[in-house]
């Protein structure tokens, strides 16, 4: 257990002005120290002061949000030497009790305690590089959507003969066809409106799905080099592979395969009753991981042999297609998590 191997544990709190630090006895759990640092290289300087003076020997930071307002203080004590564990709270548990920073620090450094080992923070380097651009990315498919049902909405209620001649078109053509209108020759004056704004959309459009593809290909690469394993996988394409590997991270972030299986929500849990004997999955985790999976499962259904034998070896047992899915997933889970572990990483 990590009590029997430390002698402090602090917990941070972090925001985006300041971090909240509360140090913890990791026998007793008992707090011995609170503390408030700016969130910059000078209150990073600070707090690490302060745990050599009131955690001195052996400790461990445990840092909520080490992918978002943590980061900075992770990678600060990660370079100093500093042991630093990634602690997550439910929203279950964030309901269920008082709310402080205070109260939030100590609730971090309390949880790690009694745990035979906890995640560490997402490595940074290439992988904070895939990160980005899988970030970016999905910024740019939600603005396209966005764009897409604009302007849907604007074809509808558009004036004739213009509907008509626009709604049979497929979306391709749809595309081109407004990028390219001249509004200036029409007259009308809702007419010229409304082509102006569909203009506008469609060429918004276009320029998100390039950038769109742009990004897809800068992650595909980089997934090629970190991890090129995954995309050997039935079902696993570039964007998916990216998810997993950002999710896993690195070599020993976790301590088992049934761990990474509950980050991702494929972690079993018993549902039954009376004479129904079930299991339904964690919908807890992180949800793009389990995104991930659910769509390398959903595409192996449709084209891996063994994958459509399972689903249908499971129907004629009597289980349904969810619950076929809920074991492939887990399965699915235990494959990658292995793989990636044995497999050789580029640094």
């Amino acid at each position: 257990m990590l009590a029997d191997e430390l002698d402090y544990v602090v917990g941070v709190d972090p925001h985006r002005d300041a971090h909240a630090l509360a140090v913890v006895h990791a026998r007793t759990g008992g707090a011995l120290f609170e503390a408030q640092v700016g969130a910059s290289e000078r209150g990073y300087a600070r707090a690490l002061r302060l745990a050599e003076r009131e955690a001195p020997g052996r400790r461990a930071w445990a840092v909520e949000g080490t992918g978002s307002y943590g980061a900075g203080l992770a990678r600060f004590l990660a370079a100093r030497g500093e042991r630093v564990l990634e602690v997550g709270r439910t929203r279950r548990e964030r309901r269920s009790h008082a709310k402080t920073d205070a109260l939030d620090a100590l609730r971090a450094a309390r949880g790690v305690l009694g745990e035979a080992k906890h995640a560490a923070p997402r490595a940074a380097g290439e992988r904070g590089a895939l990160r980005a651009l899988m970030v970016a990315r999905a910024g740019a498919l939600a603005a396209k959507k966005a764009g897409l049902c604009q302007l849907r909405a604007l074809l509808v209620t558009c004036p004739e003969p213009l509907r008509s001649e626009l709604r049979s078109l497929t979306q391709a053509r749809l595309l081109r066809r407004l990028a390219a209108v001249r509004p200036d020759r029409h007259g009308d004056a809702e007419l010229r409106g409304t082509l102006i704004a569909l203009r506008a959309l469609a060429r918004r459009v276009q320029a998100l799905t390039a950038e769109e593809w742009e990004l897809k290909r800068e992650i595909q690469a980089l997934v090629a080099r970190l991890a090129p394993a995954l995309l050997d996988e039935p079902g696993v394409g570039p964007v998916a592979a990216a998810q997993v590997l950002l999710s896993w991270s690195h070599r020993g972030r976790f301590r088992s395969e049934a761990a990474f299986a509950r980050l991702a929500g494929a972690a079993p849990i018993p549902a039954s009753s009376g004479l129904v004997l079930r299991h339904r999955l964690d919908p807890g985790g992180d949800r793009q991981l389990n995104r991930a999976l659910h769509t390398i499962v959903v595409s192996r259904r449709k084209h891996d042999p063994a994958t459509i034998a399972y689903v249908e070896r499971r129907r004629a047992e009597g289980k349904s297609v969810r619950e076929a899915i809920r074991c492939l997933k887990r399965y699915l889970a235990r494959h990658l998590f292995r793989l990636l572990e044995a497999a050789p990483m580029a640094a």
